[in-house]
């Protein structure tokens, strides 16, 4: 474990025990005030993770691009990724719904449930597959930079990366380097900003405590309980799929995602966690050309801990209001969340909102996300940190299928090999 690794270890320790007291001691007006400012600290911290997200994935994947050749390796490595994206939803989707089924999380919940007629406030009108394709290409480069548009960015990328490779060798000698110097300098910015995350992982975890307490998790222990019973499963699965190709070296990837995890876990932000995941990657050898084409596009397809949450979510619900579901409205269900799941990139809390949109297909009130939305930064934690594990095996396993893990100079002889030892990754 090395030294920032446990610095958030004590920061979330801390957090919890700051939380805790300030809980205890102050009335729920004065605590909420006090939270205030913990939530302040995160904010800036996450607005300084957002500052270089942009540039890192715009930097990252024009030269990878550049490097890549052709349209067609692109469409090759994209086909590959999606392939991959697609079984890992379906199989996080199922996940939720065969534990849900089996450990009943609803059944006599022990919380008033809210009214049916309740609306739970969120804007499931976001959700639509239609505008969510119309609003992945950009209309304006500059506008998606500056609304951290993650797939507006990687279209845009990818055409200038394409143009720059075909030109090379002829016009474009000049920015084809510049840009790829800029890579270096970006990890380096990267790299003094994460040094700021116990900081953060400390004001996030005080600010949840300070105003939800402790005794939240009791009264819902049944429910969080179940859920991380059901990630924990997935996280078996992802690591069996990962060493169905990788091998005995999935192991090392799940070691170098130790990081990236408790942090994406402790802030409940896969952005905070996205530099760190890059940063290992290409620690273990994966190229930056894939790094910087497939992990863009998981943030945004390959959401496995958003997936089983919402199956799971929604048959709690269910569960709690005494609402059976045939095990045909089920698999329906399944396949309505698989394609509702897919338009919800950038959506805020979105999760809640695809359940929330789903939920009335079935005859299950909306109000029943009431339920768990006190809760939610809790469960958060625990998706995020899926989230991030199933990227990171996910691109590993890309670049195993593209012969891209390894040196750029030793290309020809690592085609086909396993990892770089961790001797020579350093």
């Amino acid at each position: 474990m090395n030294k920032q690794t446990t610095l958030i270890i004590v920061a979330m320790l801390l957090g919890i025990v700051t939380g805790y007291v300030c809980n205890s001691l102050f009335d729920a007006a004065t605590a909420k005030e006090i939270a205030g400012y913990f939530a302040m600290v995160t904010d800036i911290f996450l607005r300084l993770i957002k500052m270089i997200i942009a540039p890192l994935i715009f930097a990252t994947l024009v030269a990878g691009m550049a490097g890549m050749g052709d349209a067609r390796t692109v469409g090759r490595i994209g086909g590959k990724a999606v392939g991959w994206f697609l079984m890992a939803s379906f199989v996080s989707l199922f996940i939720g719904l065969i534990f849900a089924n089996l450990l009943h999380p609803g059944a006599n919940v022990g919380v008033p449930l809210p009214d049916v007629a309740a609306s739970a406030g969120l804007k499931t009108s976001a959700l639509n597959l239609k505008d969510f394709l119309t609003h992945v290409f950009p209309r304006n480069f500059f506008e998606a930079m500056a609304n951290n548009e993650i797939l507006q960015i990687l279209i845009f990328s990818v055409f200038v990366g394409l143009a720059i490779g075909q030109l090379r060798d002829t016009k474009a000698g000049l920015l084809a380097r510049s840009i790829e110097e800029v890579v270096p300098v970006m990890l380096k910015v990267t790299d003094y900003v994460m040094r700021f995350a116990p900081i953060g992982v400390f004001a996030a975890v005080a600010n949840v405590v300070t105003t939800q307490g402790l005794g939240v998790l009791l009264v819902y222990g049944k429910f969080m309980g179940s859920f991380y019973v059901a990630l924990a499963v997935l996280w078996a699965v992802l690591v069996f799929a990962g060493f169905v190709v990788l091998k005995g070296d999935v192991f090392r990837v799940v070691k170098a995602m130790r990081q990236p995890m408790l942090l994406g876990f402790s802030t409940a932000s896969s952005e905070s966690a996205y530099p760190r995941v890059m940063e290992e990657l290409k620690t273990l050898g994966v190229r930056e050309r894939v790094i910087g084409f497939v992990l863009p596009l998981g943030y945004s397809f390959n959401l496995d801990g958003s997936m089983i949450y919402t199956a799971f979510a929604s048959l709690f619900i269910a569960q709690a209001y005494g609402i059976p579901l045939t095990l045909e409205q089920q698999i329906v269900m399944l396949l309505v969340l698989m394609v509702s799941s897919k338009g919800i990139a950038g959506v805020p809390r979105s999760s809640l909102v695809v359940v929330a949109a789903v939920l009335p297909m079935f005859h299950l009130p909306e109000a029943g996300v009431l339920l768990i939305m006190g809760i939610d930064h809790f469960l958060d934690m625990g998706r995020t940190a899926t989230n991030v594990l199933g990227n990171g095996i996910a691109t590993t396993v890309v670049a195993k299928w593209e012969n891209a893990i390894g040196t750029e100079e030793n290309e020809e002889e690592e085609a086909g090999a396993v990892l770089p030892s961790p001797a020579a990754a350093e």
